[in-house]
């Protein structure tokens, strides 16, 4: 029980100081561009609403459809810096059972190794098919975008799996064949590209979270590794 305990220990922690650190990374990086295209938004709509009537045309973020959000200024950053938590936590959670059935993270340094393992299989591979997106943009159906980014969540950890830990050809080529799949059938895409969204602002918005998600994976990784160590001990 204790080992249990403590394991939610480690990942409570890591989780929320890696919250905590990508929200203040955010409100420096990709919550400026979030605002620039709220702009474009309110004041642009897209060339496919003003060139198409019809329900065929792409599906666009409408965030003021969607009710109550919370007001600009303390109230959003604070439900921010709330969610990142619980992100950072529950990924924590994952990162640390993985690593325990792999015989537990050392220390800090090879916990940095685990958190760029799991900014591959969470960020960097599903935003090769599709790119964080700013709002105005046009996107896929939900469902299948979800669906394809939890296929290739799932398929990409498989294939760093077989790559660090199998003892054959045959385990090669097999995640070599995981991590080309979800590439080759192509992630969900709108019928139409059209947006006020300037190409440089978005451009601009993907550097930005893939860089404050490195962060935050790193992170992650390095306080699991470190406060692993404190709780369990080495192995």
């Amino acid at each position: 029980m204790d080992y249990v305990r403590n394991i939610v220990l480690v990942a409570a922690i890591a989780g929320a100081v890696a919250g905590l650190a990508m929200t203040v990374a955010q409100q420096l990086t990709t919550v400026p561009l979030i605002l620039k295209a709220e702009v474009y938004e309110e004041h642009g709509a897209t060339p496919a609403a003003h060139n198409h009537g019809d329900a065929a045309q792409a599906p666009v973020h409408q965030h003021d459809e969607e009710g109550w959000s919370p007001a600009n200024g303390f109230e959003r950053t604070a439900f921010s810096a709330l969610a990142n938590i619980l992100t950072g936590v529950g990924f924590a959670l994952l990162l640390v059972a993985a690593s325990e059935l792999a015989g537990g993270i050392r220390n800090w340094c090879q916990g940095v190794f685990w958190g760029l393992a799991g900014f591959a299989v969470f960020t960097l591979a599903p935003s090769l098919g599709l790119p964080p997106e700013l709002p105005a943009m046009p996107a896929a159906e939900l469902g299948a975008r979800q669906l394809w980014w939890v296929a290739t969540a799932a398929s990409t950890a498989t294939a760093l799996g077989l790559l660090v830990y199998g003892r054959s050809r045959w385990t090669v080529l097999a995640a070599i064949a995981l991590l080309i799949a979800p590439h080759l059938i192509g992630a969900p895409q709108p019928g139409s590209y059209e947006t006020p969204i300037p190409e440089s602002l978005h451009h601009s918005f993907v550097v930005a979270v893939v860089l404050t998600t490195l962060l935050f994976w790193v992170l992650l990784g390095g306080l699991a590794g470190l406060f692993r160590g404190r709780f369990l001990g080495a192995s």
